[in-house]
């Protein structure tokens, strides 16, 4: 009986360089932005990805306050956090969040889309999120992220 070769699996070091992307916001939706960037700080997109070790890049967005929403989500959608005590039920909707702060926006629909556990916390602090188009993270040279628009056809 012949024996086969086996393939190898190689896993990612932790300890390595990383690099910097950055993305403006008033060009796409905000669920499709948050899924490239929360693939981007996972290292989803590239092919060493190993789940448990912390191996993403980072991601610079700009003019947050911008981003695209589609149907009537901007009254509907409502976002709630309690704080504890009783009665301390908090809503408030995604249009008065994006007045009030367009960056916790984006931020809490990455940080949703991020895996429930301690790396989460530190892939988070890697995504750097501004209102407007002026950033202080030039001396990273960030390179321009992908964001793949593919639009879903019942037929194909």
């Amino acid at each position: 009986m012949a024996r086969t070769k086996m393939a190898r699996t190689t896993l990612e070091k932790a300890d390595r360089a990383f690099d910097w992307y950055i993305v403006d916001a008033s060009e796409h939706t905000l669920g499709h932005l948050a899924v490239a960037i929360a693939e981007t700080l996972m290292g989803k997109r590239k092919p060493t990805y190993t789940p448990h070790v912390f191996s993403g890049d980072g991601v610079i967005v700009t003019n947050a306050a911008k981003v695209r929403t589609t149907g009537m989500k901007h009254e509907r959608r409502v976002y709630t956090s309690y704080t504890g005590w009783v009665g301390g039920l908090k809503e408030i909707t995604l249009g008065e969040l994006r007045e009030k702060d367009a960056r916790r926006l984006l931020t809490l629909a990455v940080r949703r889309m991020l895996p429930k556990t301690k790396l989460a916390r530190d892939m988070l602090r890697r995504l750097k999120v501004y209102e407007g188009t002026e950033h202080r993270h030039g001396a990273q040279n960030p390179k321009a992220l992908v964001v793949r628009r593919e639009r879903w056809t019942p037929n194909g």
